[in-house]
């Protein structure tokens, strides 16, 4: 099931926030300041691609004392709107039947997009 997902998902606009993320974090690697920032959209470009069957957590072990000020700018820099952006299509999706499972997955994103830093995906 998760696959069948996964392909509908890429057929419906997953293969192009996948791309928009891959892009994003391509110009991210250009700048050195933008190298930690590139990683983490790469972390959601990754889950953008294939978000059935796959889970985010906050990692328990010591990351260094760098996670909740990197997530501090990164809410600043942008996070907030692609976080929002995620749940304005979680909510339009979750309006429908057929699209809950697609809006649960858009959540996911989300949570993720707002908080990258201290998370991996699984």
């Amino acid at each position: 099931m998760n696959n069948l997902g996964n392909v509908i998902w890429l057929i419906f606009g997953g293969i192009i926030v996948a791309i928009e993320y891959f892009i994003s974090s391509i110009l991210l690697f250009i700048t050195i300041i933008g190298i930690p920032f590139g990683i983490q959209t790469l972390k959601l470009a990754e889950l953008a691609l294939w978000p059935f069957g796959k889970e985010t957590r906050v990692i328990e072990k010591s990351t260094g004392c760098l996670t909740t000020p990197m997530n501090i700018i990164w809410i600043f820099i942008g996070g907030i709107w692609i976080s929002l952006t995620h749940v304005i299509f979680g909510v339009i999706l979750g309006i429908t039947i057929i699209g809950i499972p697609f809006a649960r997955q858009h959540f996911k994103l989300a949570s993720l997009a707002l908080t990258p830093f201290g998370r991996q995906v699984e």
